[in-house]
């Protein structure tokens, strides 16, 4: 069996190490290559991820990055076709909800390749939001959907999705988690480079266009960060898009010192930065999870959030844009014990997503893949 696999952002290298692991683990029977869109270019926010989790080289680098979200998904939509063309895989495997998970599902979709998209069904019901679009067309072009809740499962259902066509099996991101919580702690340096001590610091990551491309709902993010930042440091790994929006109107100089600004981390870094932070502050959907997974309070700088369950255990709570809000919720919650229930699955979605596209149970234990 042949799989293609397109990631083109850094939250998916982390979700394709999981599967091509479990891939890897069963043996010859499933060949997979790797389609690397260039969405995420830079060595901060792709070449590290290969390096330090061990994916494939990808086959394919399509190099296409930067533009309107149109261009560049019609760009990335062009390219795709021409390599399925080529390849003619059994099947094209996809990730989330970035233009890089809509391109590779719609050029194998109109050449009549299934499609298994992982992280099916998340739903946050705000369809301004380009990751919202992205993520409905992908699911309704798909013939293997893989949720990692129920939640997700039910959001398909009600979307009249055929149930045949849907898998609940858990959160891959929970096995990457455990696989290198580990490897961080004897690999990673950054609190020390930061002068950091665990439990005694903010972490915050902003990058959705809702807050970077709205001028008022940036500067209400910064103010309730500053804020925090009087109760303990904030540490601000950079996207390069805020970066540059930042420096453009010279803001990036003003920000107060207890904000620390540095560039985006690898994989290793974040998970040591997350697992020690007394609080996380962030509009990724990604980070409001591996939060949960370290026990660490989130407040989350979005007005809705695709993870309802995490609001409703009380582990993350929505403070939008509203400055007032971020620098109370985030007070209140600092340093705070997070509950953990088994919301995710065990820790074996890799293996399972793996038995999905290949239509049969691997002889390989989970450990394998996780430990």
């Amino acid at each position: 069996m042949h799989v293609v696999t397109v990631v083109g952002a850094r939250p998916q290298f982390v979700k394709a190490a999981v599967v091509s692991r479990a891939l890897a683990a069963a043996g010859g029977s499933v060949r997979e290559r790797i389609v690397h869109t260039g969405q995420h270019f830079d060595d901060n926010m792709s070449d590290i991820f290969f390096r330090e989790m061990g994916i494939p080289r990808p086959a394919v680098s399509l190099g296409i990055g930067g533009g309107a979200h149109g261009q560049m998904t019609g760009r990335m939509l062009e390219a795709m076709e021409q390599v399925l063309v080529a390849d003619r895989p059994d099947w094209v495997l996809v990730y989330g909800d970035t233009n890089s998970t809509l391109a590779g599902a719609l050029a194998a979709a109109k050449l009549h390749i299934p499609v298994a998209h992982v992280e099916a069904g998340l739903r946050s019901f705000n369809r301004r939001m380009p990751e919202e679009v992205n993520r409905v067309l992908t699911d309704h072009v798909s013939a293997l959907l893989l949720a990692p809740t129920a939640t997700a499962v039910e959001n398909l259902r009600r979307e009249g999705i055929d149930s045949d066509s849907v898998r609940q099996v858990g959160d891959v991101m929970f096995d990457a988690m455990l696989h290198h919580r580990s490897l961080a702690d004897g690999r990673s340096t950054v609190l020390s480079q930061l002068e950091l001590e665990p439990r005694a610091f903010i972490l915050a990551t902003v990058h959705r266009a809702e807050n970077t491309d709205d001028p008022d709902r940036l500067a209400g993010v910064l103010r309730g960060l500053s804020e925090l930042s009087e109760t303990a440091p904030v540490v601000l790994p950079l996207h390069p898009r805020t970066r540059k929006l930042l420096a453009a109107d010279g803001r990036l100089g003003s920000l107060p010192r207890g904000i620390k600004v540095i560039d985006p981390v690898g994989y290793l870094d974040m998970v040591m930065l997350e697992s020690n932070a007394g609080l996380i502050a962030t509009d990724s959907g990604g980070v409001q999870k591996e939060a949960y997974f370290c026990g660490v309070p989130c407040i989350t700088l979005r007005d809705e959030t695709e993870w309802v369950e995490l609001v409703a255990c009380g582990a993350n709570v929505l403070v939008g844009a509203d400055a007032a809000r971020i620098a109370a919720e985030g007070k209140a919650r600092f340093g705070r014990t997070m509950p953990r229930e088994p919301l995710y699955g065990r820790g074996d979605a890799g293996v399972r997503v793996a038995e999905a596209i290949a239509g049969r149970n691997f002889a390989v234990h989970p450990s394998a893949v996780t430990a």
